[in-house]
């Protein structure tokens, strides 16, 4: 998911902000995890940041 973007020249732009929510799917929560840190890897441009510490608590409850 997106928002604070647009599109300029075919291409999604934007000027910064929290402007992606990068979701996935798994068999557990830790493969969900995996999933979406993979594709965030993907993701690039200027001045770009994300959090490490996403889905943690949620792998934890799962391995008591």
């Amino acid at each position: 998911f997106h928002a604070g973007t647009t599109m300029k020249d075919g291409e999604v732009v934007t000027n910064g902000g929290r402007v992606l929510g990068v979701t996935a799917l798994g068999s557990s929560a830790l493969e969900a995890n995996e999933k979406a840190y993979a594709a965030v890897n993907q993701i690039s441009f200027n001045g770009a940041e994300f959090r490490t510490d996403i889905g943690y608590r949620a792998i934890a409850r799962e391995n008591v």
